[in-house]
């Protein structure tokens, strides 16, 4: 088995343990993904690029409610 990066497992766990509603696969997959991207501790720790990352963390965030609330919706 190929040994995946720490990012990787994790969105990759993601996958596998999500609620099998492949809306909520999909937005848990997105969650897991924006959090290697964009660390919670990285917002908390303020550098150059801490607006830029807010902003895609925030869009992907946004993209996995919309999948989560689209079940209800139904």
């Amino acid at each position: 088995m190929t040994n995946l990066s720490p990012a990787a497992q994790a969105v990759l766990d993601a996958y596998q343990f999500a609620p099998i509603e492949d809306e909520l696969t999909a937005a848990a997959v997105l969650r897991a993904a924006a959090e290697q991207l964009v660390p919670y501790e990285s917002i908390t720790r303020p550098d150059d690029g801490l607006m830029a990352r807010q902003r895609l963390r925030q869009k992907i965030l946004s993209i996995a409610y919309e999948l989560e609330t689209l079940k209800s919706s139904h």
